[in-house]
């Protein structure tokens, strides 16, 4: 069954105080969950904020980066190893706040490059640190769902055929594709074609306009991944991710330099826009099923 999150990131990277008033607000909202980046941040502060949602009805996902010397692709054993320990140490973090899954670009760097194509031996070592850290996830159950993000910002796995690819090289089953609208907008022939070849793999999807503002206001053609979510009966997270430079340092480090819309018209005209297409392509949500329980009990 279908639920709706919106990602944190359009306010802040890092755990605050601000957070509560926000995730209230987003409850209020309709939201089913809140999608946090992982930062680092002790334990502790993982689970009292994994409490606060809890009393407030959400669940959370979350997503994560990896920088250049805790890269899982690189050629280096000893920076695959310090790759390895930190997705570890995400879970850790996740299951504190009794998150079920971690997406992003668990795959490699952020904004790295060697400067050439990827290599075979980059997809080998790539899976082959996933896999040695799936079982830990598991354990925690937590899923690790990767990231097919630009060009501008990785260049191991850019298409969904990259990314299915170097899933069936992990070949566990707690690691799966993380879908997002804005970045097959850019590297994707059809977006539509792209979440039909993905559809085996996938495990978590992003609502992402095409410049990462409010969705509905750019060109990405909602109708129809909607429907195609539809044919595929994808039944699990669809998360906004916007961005903004509320969190300058954070926006810097994306290339982030002007605002695109409001965190709070893209959370809430967000919202509007997948309640409107959940009904209309008919696919069942927890907040319709929800609804559906409090008619047939009134």
């Amino acid at each position: 069954m279908i639920k709706t999150g919106f990602n944190l990131l359009a306010w802040t990277a890092t755990l605050t105080d601000d957070l509560k008033g926000i995730t209230e607000r987003l409850a209020e909202i309709g939201y089913d969950g809140v999608e946090l980046f992982i930062d680092g941040s002790d334990l502790t502060s993982y689970r009292a904020l994994g409490e606060h949602l809890k009393g407030l009805g959400l669940e959370a996902t979350c997503v994560i980066g990896l920088g250049p010397e805790e890269n899982p692709a690189s050629s280096d054993p000893a920076i695959r190893q310090r790759a390895a320990d930190a997705i570890r140490g995400f879970v850790d973090r996740a299951a504190e706040l009794d998150a079920k899954l971690i997406g992003g670009p668990l795959h490699s760097a952020f904004a790295t490059f060697t400067n050439e194509a990827p290599q075979e031996a980059e997809y080998d070592w790539s899976a082959e640190v996933l896999r040695n850290v799936a079982d830990y996830a598991t354990q925690r159950d937590v899923e690790l769902s990767i990231e097919a993000i630009n060009r501008f910002e990785c260049y191991l796995c850019n298409t969904v055929e990259q990314m299915t690819k170097l899933v069936k090289k992990v070949d566990h089953p707690n690691v799966t594709a993380h879908f997002d609208t804005h970045h097959a907008n850019l590297e994707e022939k059809s977006i539509i074609g792209a979440i039909h070849e993905v559809s085996p793999v996938l495990g978590h999807f992003h609502i992402s306009e095409n410049d990462r503002g409010t969705p509905g206001d750019g060109h990405i053609p909602w109708d129809d991944v909607f429907a195609a979510l539809k044919e595929i009966r994808y039944d699990r997270w669809l998360t906004i991710e916007a961005f903004t430079r509320n969190d300058t340092a954070f926006a810097n480090s994306i290339n982030v330099w002007r605002e695109y819309s409001p965190p709070w018209e893209a959370a809430e005209k967000g919202y509007q826009l997948i309640t409107r297409m959940l009904d209309k392509h008919g696919l069942q949500s927890v907040q319709s099923s929800t609804d559906g329980e409090q008619v047939a009990g009134a």
